[in-house]
């Protein structure tokens, strides 16, 4: 619509216009609009059409497509964050209602904070009063789809099923070079997603929309269950651990989780609602749920397969070197808590050959350290590990010859660890199996034996 300019205190509504999906082409739009303003049109493109989809697989991808509509819908609402939500097209129920405020209250947390705003009673779904007809299974064929982001997490999840004797294909969204050389790395089958967000959202962000932080996790997750159901696997698995439940503690604010769609919490409540609105046999897990950060470092490092491949780093994520140094930033929250979370488990000539350098024995890094302890900061808003963790990886490593003299580590012995409770740091009590997840019975009995060792 031309002559229509954004202007975010003047926007009353936003809509969501409509979703389509052609299986003869692989593409599916996202249509979206604030007020009576130009059309915002984000694309899914899954490799392999054409599709042929029966009668009861065809409208299963249709709910799941809407599901997807729903949730995606939120890189665009956080725009402008208007007081009221239109939905086009036939009503969505309560339960629909219930599960999208959740994702959009708590999922822009971080965002809301960052922001200043309040978002508490600002974010309502309308809904009609009937209640859904209980979806139907489908009898999906038994493969997986395993999310690969190019760290360590998603690399543990992939070797555990391929252990237990699990058929799957790795997926990732989008171009990244790096992920695609993980990936390819693993030596199964691949698949790439391709997700183009609408470019009429770069225009508003020049024109003065509000930017921030969203639960990318939870849209990537419907991504995949979509793409499962048109192309017929029965699993869609991440690799979140339990410390992505816990948020960092501001004060005067209280709990913000930057990772809020990685947590327990957002899993329970997708995996039920998928069961009942898109497809009963569809399952939607985290293998990697009941260990902590350190359990799962712990499993990364049995194997050095991925050395030369993983990164964790967000800076450098669009860098492929060939040298160590140019997968990690060495700087961020994410390299530091990677590198704290790796030393007790690999000998340090391994860990300082991935990263380029010994980033415990640089002072130049305390602060960034201090925040991942919790000590005189709080947690980054970042995907990094419970404070508690790294504290315990911290005292392990003062404990040893090899790590003590570092900077960071001979600063934690002297300064902080004599702050702390002694029982608080123990790293055994921190690789405890927790039985709180949703991975399929027979699977876990198959994973659990593995994990404890």
């Amino acid at each position: 619509m031309t002559g229509w300019t954004f202007s975010r205190d003047a926007i009353r509504a936003f809509r969501f216009v409509r979703n389509t999906f052609d299986p003869s082409t692989g593409v599916a739009q996202l249509v979206y609009a604030f007020d009576d303003g130009p059309e915002l049109i984000e694309t899914i493109t899954l490799p392999g059409a054409p599709f042929q989809l029966d009668g009861a697989r065809d409208a299963a991808a249709r709910r799941a497509l809407r599901l997807l509509h729903l949730l995606a819908g939120v890189s665009y609402y956080k725009a402008a964050v208007p007081g009221e939500i239109r939905i086009e097209g036939e009503a969505i129920d309560a339960a629909t209602a219930e599960m999208l405020e959740s994702f959009y209250l708590n999922g822009l947390g971080e965002f809301a904070y960052r922001n200043g705003l309040q978002l508490h009673g600002r974010i309502q779904f309308p809904h009609g009063d009937g209640v859904r007809a209980q979806a139907p299974a489908l009898g999906l064929p038994e493969h997986a789809l395993v999310a690969i982001g190019g760290g360590k997490d998603s690399l543990v999840s992939i070797e555990a099923l391929r252990a237990a004797g699990v058929a799957q294909t790795v997926t990732w969204i989008g171009g990244s070079q790096l992920i695609k050389a993980c990936a390819e790395r693993t030596g199964l089958p691949t698949l790439n997603i391709g997700r183009a967000l609408a470019p009429a959202l770069f225009e508003f962000n020049r024109q003065g929309a509000l930017n921030g932080h969203i639960p990318v996790t939870g849209v990537n997750s419907a991504i995949l269950l979509f793409a499962a159901i048109v192309l017929g696997a029965n699993q869609v698995v991440f690799s979140n651990e339990r410390s992505a439940s816990y948020g960092s503690l501001i004060p005067g604010t209280g709990e913000v989780n930057h990772q809020w769609s990685k947590g327990w919490a957002w899993e329970r409540t997708l995996a039920d609602f998928v069961h009942s609105h898109v497809a009963a046999d569809l399952h939607y897990y985290s293998l990697l749920r009941p260990m902590s950060e350190l359990a799962v470092a712990r499993q990364f490092a049995k194997t050095d397969r991925y050395d030369a491949h993983f990164s964790s780093c967000n800076r450098n994520f669009h860098l492929l070197g060939e040298r160590p140094a140019n997968r990690w930033c060495g700087v961020c929250p994410k390299c530091h808590f990677v590198f704290l979370a790796l030393a007790p488990f690999m000998p340090k000539p391994r860990l300082v050959g991935i990263f380029g350098r010994n980033l415990l024995d640089d002072p130049a890094q305390t602060a960034g350290y201090d925040a991942l302890l919790e000590f005189q900061d709080h947690k980054p808003f970042e995907c990094v590990g419970e404070g508690r963790e790294s504290r315990a990886a911290m005292a392990a490593l003062a404990a040893r010859p090899e790590w003590r003299e570092d900077a960071l580590v001979e600063r934690f012995a002297r300064e902080i660890a004599p702050q702390l409770d002694a029982g608080e740091l123990d790293i055994a009590g921190l690789m405890e199996i927790d039985e709180e997840h949703r991975i399929p019975p027979v699977l876990w009995d198959k994973l659990r034996a593995n994990f404890i060792a």
